[in-house]
């Protein structure tokens, strides 16, 4: 029992550390002064920073993979072999996405960590998700391709990751974007009522026209010059 509680308050105090100060700028001294553990104990139980990073994600992607998994087999059951709406697969995802950091009530800490994971340079943690979660990842978009077939592959990889960047930036900013729309425009909104908002503006965005190429060149020619 006090290995487990020994692990978790590493894990928790870690997460928040790193969601609030970055995965290089946080150090493990950082991280045991305020588990109130010595450094033995991160190693004994992790062995370096980078396993402790993979640890602190596993926390929420190992039961958010094993939902979506099953997410997706009630919708492939429900449509018979039939593709699955963008829409769907979209507020599927984000319904599951949402379950398991909100009963832990750390949906904005692991939006930052998400956020960070790409912004800041963590080969080993891009390569870790892939490896341990990329076959969910791989079926969803399969899925959206089906959904999305007049799409381009490269269009609907840049798309996905607009798609991704604004969902982080928006969940992970919920607090001051509350207090916005409760000061300026006298609402409260709940992460369901947000959600509900940004479901159509994501849709509209992946099924938005494709780009004129030479609209494209030329842009990239100007700003090259």
């Amino acid at each position: 029992m006090a290995q487990s509680d020994t692990v978790t308050r590493i894990l928790d105090t870690a997460e928040v550390l790193f969601a609030e100060r970055g995965f290089a700028e946080t150090s493990l001294r950082n991280i045991t002064s305020k588990a109130r553990v010595n450094l033995a104990a991160v190693n004994y139980h992790f062995g370096s920073k980078k396993a402790l990073i993979q640890a602190v994600f596993a926390r929420y992607l190992d039961p958010f993979s094993e939902r979506f998994h099953s997410a997706l087999d009630e919708l492939e059951a429900r449509y018979e072999g039939r593709d699955i709406p963008l829409e769907v697969l979209l507020e599927t995802m984000a319904t599951t996405v949402l379950t398991v950091p909100a009963e832990r009530n750390s949906l904005k800490v692991f939006m930052r960590l998400l956020g960070l994971a790409y912004s800041q340079a963590q080969g080993h943690l891009r390569r870790y998700i892939q490896q341990q979660y990329g076959d969910v990842f791989s079926r969803f978009t399969e899925l959206v391709r089906r959904a999305t077939p007049d799409l381009p592959d490269a269009e609907r990889f840049w798309r996905l990751h607009f798609m991704l960047g604004t969902v982080i930036f928006t969940l992970s900013g919920l607090d001051a974007l509350r207090d916005i729309a409760e000061k300026d425009y006298h609402q409260h909104v709940s992460v369901r009522d947000l959600v509900r908002r940004l479901r159509p503006v994501v849709v509209a965005g992946m099924n938005a026209p494709l780009p004129d190429e030479r609209d494209v060149e030329h842009h990239a020619d100007t700003v090259a010059h």
